[in-house]
């Protein structure tokens, strides 16, 4: 019952707390840091009274954030070097503590050792705050060991302080996973700092409301671990690759995992764990390592004693200058550029940034060291930040910081990359090959990440299979759920912090441009994979596939600057006068998920708007057609997209599809599928975060052929409805209803064109019908007809799989359809023509058949009687009406279903409402 009343304080969010909390305290902040700081002002903005911030002396004239927002404050600010002597509490020091009449002492990071007399003097006692999910990892170093023992979870407890070492009962707990590559600073970067804010607010305000649980901790499982210090965390390579990896990555930046290169020294950071074989490289002797090190042009390849290998981004000196790992044979060959007097005049503004941050520096020269003058972490990201404000836009990152740490050092990287000289390296693509088609295609078959190609962290993969004979093109990554949470991670680091999030529109719309114009000039690559993964006929996949995709891209770039609010005229209030205006804004991280049937094109239909809208995305592509999705993702990194704005992750719908749908970071999910799926999505996007959805699901599209119809055309036109694509398509006419004066010959004449069509290998420029997706699709299909022909309705050709290898359907007609048989009210998605008459002349009563279906995707009408078409598609309760054509879809035109056949809209203007929001803005002047 204890354990149960904490979980609901995840439910609370921080605008609850502003309108609900009433209840006030009196705090005393004991402790230190940035974190203590934000604590600090957050308490304040809840209307806590802050009485007294106990802190550390000020360090080389520098005093800590938490004093210096305190003092900005005028809230009583007390410097201790320390509060006990011999174990024994400063009377002085405890009596200044008293007299500020605290209700409750708050301990968001705190490096002192408190008096008990001080712990349990306020009424309320003491909250502290620490890193782990406790009774685990007892101690200073818990997040270190968290990431040291490879903990799958991580997070922080908020308890009530007593005389043991983090032992006090819990008040509040909240976890997140630990992901692969996950560092100390992003762990704490990414949820232990802003989560833990919110908690001890939260905290506080459960004290103030008297709601707040003692739950004592359990002493089983409970750990207590020392403090890393440099000199103990070297690394013992007489270990697994991942053992070692989890220590670099455990001691990574503080206080960091070394080992000895060359006579000496070396700190190690960015590991990652390696799979496959590593790249070609120079040999690097390593003390204590069984197997050479590999210098390669990705960085530094190590191995564990279980063969298995790691890699390492950058290596630190003894002497402080840091490296990548890749450079190090090179390290000394860069020579300083000469600067422009605009380059100067942009030095000396940085130099003014670093006096900023540097408070306690005389003066910042050429050889001032940004970390040795006292910048800590979070200094860090306000210089990168500041310069990124301050000096044309130009990003670094904060590994830039690290690596350049002397002022000279930093301009010289500054400058660089205003020149663009300093460009990251060339994307690496491990390619599966194949010669075919008169070309060598090269398709990726990883996970596409943050703008990297990578297996999937558990290493699994699956079998993409060539429809037209059954071989094995290649084994594509199958995600799991930590690559899922990695491509959403940095979706979201990309929307919120990279360059797309900022960048002008008409600028996005260049790169939208020029991704086009790439997969134009890749066009016959990309129709060949999309013609060996799908079945696709090779002209089709050229002209559709492919061709719509390109143009989807461009039309879609159009829109990028053209997204526009709003002037609302409103009521005024006298005497004063008011403006409201509308913004519309992209929603951030959004989910797609897409069919087998047209690969690359449903990719463009959802990944165009979304883009142009300014989002960024996780795309997950059909289990057995991912290929193109991949090379997609290749032309994406030549066209200058950032990383991390577009993301591909393979694997199945049941594991990857349901963690887009559940993950709490994705605020839109666009699917195509099918109904009872789509259903699944959208409950699951409801019970996740409430994440905005559309559906693009089934369909059972009629179509109406009335007898004054232009019989060729329709005959034409009728064919292409059911066999385009050999029917795998979500608006295939499902059913056609015609008039029974022409019924028989146009059965006739349907016949008879079928006999003409070429079914055989899908890159025959002279095929007509191509194999379907897959084989478990082929026997749905032939179950479909026997199922029809025990209904009682009339196989008048086809209904039986191709005698050849692959997974080929003959073309198939039925006649005799009656309203209550299967095959007239569920959708086949193949070539299958499901024929019924209707009497003459009977407009209405083929209208209430036709719309007799929970289905809404599509219709048509054949008709030379302008005023009967008219009417019809009026009545017809479906998404889309072609009137004497049918399969035309543009760009321009929105694509979308009613009823069971989903909502909201792909293409068109229509379809960028999907991926924005709406704000109203009220300004009163």
């Amino acid at each position: 019952e204890a354990w149960a009343s904490l979980q609901p304080i995840g439910c609370l969010h921080t605008d609850d707390i502003n309108t609900r909390f009433s209840l006030k305290l009196k705090l005393a902040l004991i402790g230190q840091s940035l974190f203590g700081q934000e604590v600090y002002t957050s308490l304040r903005k809840q209307g806590h009274k802050v009485v007294g911030v106990f802190t550390v002396p000020d360090k080389d004239g520098k005093a800590d954030p938490l004093a210096v927002a305190a003092e900005k404050d005028g809230t009583p600010v007390f410097k201790f070097p320390r509060w006990r002597v011999k174990g024994q509490p400063i009377a002085e020091v405890v009596e200044a503590y008293k007299s500020v009449g605290a209700e409750l002492n708050v301990m968001p990071f705190c490096s002192q050792f408190i008096p008990m007399n001080v712990i349990d003097h306020p009424r309320h006692g003491s909250i502290i705050y620490h890193p782990s999910i406790l009774p685990l990892h007892r101690g200073a170093s818990a997040i270190n060991w968290t990431l040291i023992q490879g903990d799958a979870q991580a997070g922080f407890s908020v308890f009530w302080a007593d005389d043991g070492l983090d032992t006090g009962p819990l008040l509040l707990q909240r976890s997140c996973s630990v992901e692969p590559n996950d560092t100390v600073d992003s762990l704490y970067n990414r949820f232990l700092f802003p989560e833990g804010i919110k908690a001890m607010v939260e905290s506080v305000q459960l004290i103030a409301d008297g709601k707040a649980p003692r739950v004592i901790q359990s002493e089983e499982g409970a750990s207590y671990e020392g403090i890393q210090k440099k000199s103990n965390a070297k690394v013992n390579w007489a270990q697994p690759a991942e053992a070692i990896h989890n220590w670099i990555r455990g001691h990574d930046k503080v206080p960091g995992a070394w080992t000895v290169i060359d006579g000496q020294n070396v700190t190690l950071y960015g590991s990652s764990l390696l799979s496959g074989t590593p790249a070609d490289g120079q040999p690097l002797e390593v003390e204590g390592l069984a197997t050479p090190g590999l210098v390669t042009k990705t960085g530094l390849v190590l191995h564990g004693s279980d063969g298995k290998a790691l890699l390492v981004k950058s290596l630190q000196f003894e002497d402080g200058k840091m490296i990548p790992a890749s450079k190090f044979f090179s390290s000394g060959e860069s020579s300083s550029v000469e600067l422009s007097p605009e380059e100067q005049a942009q030095a000396e503004e940085i130099r003014a940034i670093w006096k900023g941050i540097l408070s306690n520096v005389p003066a910042v020269v050429d050889t001032t060291d940004f970390f040795k003058s006292g910048a800590a972490s979070m200094d860090v990201v306000r210089l990168v930040e500041e310069v990124k404000q301050r000096c044309g836009g130009v990003e670094l990152q904060t590994e830039d910081v690290y690596m350049a740490s002397t002022f000279q050092d930093f301009v010289q990287v500054f400058v660089r990359r205003l020149r663009g000289e300093d460009q990251e390296e060339e994307l690496v693509v491990d390619y599966a090959t194949q010669d075919i088609n008169n070309m060598t295609v090269r398709m990726p078959h990883q996970c596409f990440i943050n703008g990297q190609f990578e297996d999937a962290e558990n290493g699994k993969t699956s079998d993409t299979i060539n429809p037209a004979d059954g071989s094995l093109i290649c084994k594509v990554a199958a995600s799991s759920v930590g690559d899922v949470d990695r491509a959403v991670a940095a979706a979201k680091e990309a929307f919120e912090n990279g360059p797309w999030g900022r960048m002008n529109p008409r600028d996005r719309g260049s790169m939208l441009y020029r991704l086009a114009d790439l997969m134009e000039e890749h066009q016959e690559e990309l129709a060949t994979i999309e013609s060996m993964d799908s079945g696709a006929v090779y002209t089709l996949a050229l002209k559709t596939h492919v061709g719509m995709s390109i143009q989807t891209f461009r039309y879609f770039a159009g829109w990028c600057d053209k997204i526009q609010g709003k002037t609302i005229p409103i009521n005024q209030a006298r005497p004063n006068r008011n403006l409201t205006f509308t913004r519309r804004e992209p929603l951030g991280v959004c989910a797609i998920v897409i069919p087998w049937n047209y690969p690359l094109m449903m990719l463009a239909w959802k990944s165009a708007a979304c883009l142009a809208a300014g989002n960024t995305l996780v795309l997950k592509p059909a289990q057995v057609t991912p290929l193109t999705a991949l090379k997609f993702a290749e032309l994406t990194v030549k066209a200058g997209i950032p990383k991390g704005v577009i993301n591909i992750v393979p694997g199945s719908g049941g594991l990857v599809g349901q963690r887009l749908s559940d993950h709490p970071d994705i605020r839109k999910l666009g699917f195509t599928g099918s109904t009872p799926i789509g259903k699944h999505i959208m409950q699951s996007c409801a019970l996740s975060n409430l994440k905005k959805v559309s559906l693009e699901l089934g369909g059972k599209s009629p179509l109406i052929i009335f007898s004054d119809c232009d019989m060729d055309k329709a005959v034409r036109m009728g064919m292409s409805s059911v066999y385009f694509n050999k029917g795998e398509n979500c608006i295939a006419a499902g059913r056609l209803f015609v008039e029974e004066s022409i019924h028989d010959e146009y059965i006739t004449r349907v016949v008879e064109e079928i006999k003409k069509m070429k079914i055989g290998d899908p890159l025959d420029r002279s095929t007509d019908h191509g194999p379907q997706n897959h084989k478990a699709h082929l026997d749905k299909l032939v179950e479909y007809c026997e199922v029809g022909v025990k209904e009682g309705a009339t196989l008048v050709c086809g209904g039986r799989q191709v005698d050849r290898p692959g997974f080929f359907m003959e073309p198939t007609v039925f006649t005799g359809v009656e309203d209550h048989m299967f095959i007239a009210k569920e959708e086949s998605f193949g070539p299958v023509m499901v024929v019924s008459k209707f009497k003459q002349g009977d407009v209405d009563g083929v209208l209430a058949r036709a719309n007799d279906t929970e289905f809404g995707l599509a219709s048509g009408v054949f008709t030379q009687d302008i005023s009967k078409a008219m009417y019809v598609s009026e009545k017809l309760d479906a998404g889309t009406v072609f009137i004497n054509t049918y399969n035309k879809t543009d760009v321009a035109s929105p694509f979308g279903g009613f009823k069971q056949s989903g909502f909201g809209k792909d293409l068109g203007e229509d379809a960028l409402s999907e991926y924005l929001r709406t704000k109203a803005v009220t300004v009163e002047y």
